[in-house]
């Protein structure tokens, strides 16, 4: 899941963007209105974690342009205002959930985990293909009942791959999908971590390397 998070409190923008990237998300970051209308026109995100009270164009703003282009993301708002006059406009801008400083920081994974499910094609919160069983609430994963041990970027990269549903993935979703805009495309970080989660899933192979084209989860 792609994730940006739009705050001008760097100090809780970087530790929100942090404790996210813990769950195996794709995190972006900025502090301004401007800087996430730049982002959200360059990448798709899944979810935008957008702070209402932003310097120069207002978190309002920011959030009607998201939702009058049409995509797929989803908006949850966060604000200092906790009357409930607040929670409607924000929810009346075309904001897919709201959400009031201070937060418990379980709350907003949970929600953030909620929304990016809403924005793809409905798929189960538990996936499971040949005996690999990902458990996307719990943050966790297995193989025929063994517990596997995983990277937040393997976690990623299976549940990217599990999606898929058997269809080829090329390295360049791969990227745009579980790592952030600071992964450099000509990198083998790729090809490194799914060669790691391969030797963690164990035998028999399940991860297939299509040559020229990419990956795909199989079995």
């Amino acid at each position: 899941m792609r994730v940006l998070v739009v705050e001008d409190e760097a100090v809780i923008a970087d530790a929100v963007a942090e404790g996210l990237r813990r769950h195996a998300m794709a995190v972006d970051v900025c502090y301004d209105g401007a800087a996430a209308l730049e982002r959200v026109g360059v990448h798709r995100y899944d979810v935008v974690v957008l702070d209402r009270d932003l310097p120069g164009v207002p978190g309002d703003e920011v959030c009607r342009r998201v939702v009058d282009a049409g995509a797929e993301t989803r908006v949850l708002m966060l604000t200092a205002a906790a009357g409930i006059r607040d929670k409607v406009d924000g929810l009346g801008l075309g904001a897919d959930d709201y959400l009031t400083k201070p937060f418990a920081f379980a709350e907003l994974v949970a929600r953030v985990q909620a929304l990016g499910r809403r924005a793809r094609p409905a798929l189960p919160p538990v996936l499971e293909r040949a005996g690999v069983r990902l458990d996307l609430p719990r943050h966790s994963a297995s193989r025929d009942g063994r517990l596997l041990r995983l990277s937040p970027k393997e976690f990623a990269v299976l549940e990217v791959l599990l999606r898929a549903d058997g269809a080829v993935v090329s390295a360049e979703q791969l990227l745009e999908k579980a790592w952030d805009e600071h992964a450099d495309p000509f990198t083998n970080s790729v090809r490194v971590t799914v060669g790691t989660l391969r030797r963690k899933l164990g035998e028999p192979p399940v991860i297939e390397t299509v040559v020229g084209a990419g990956y795909r989860f199989v079995g």
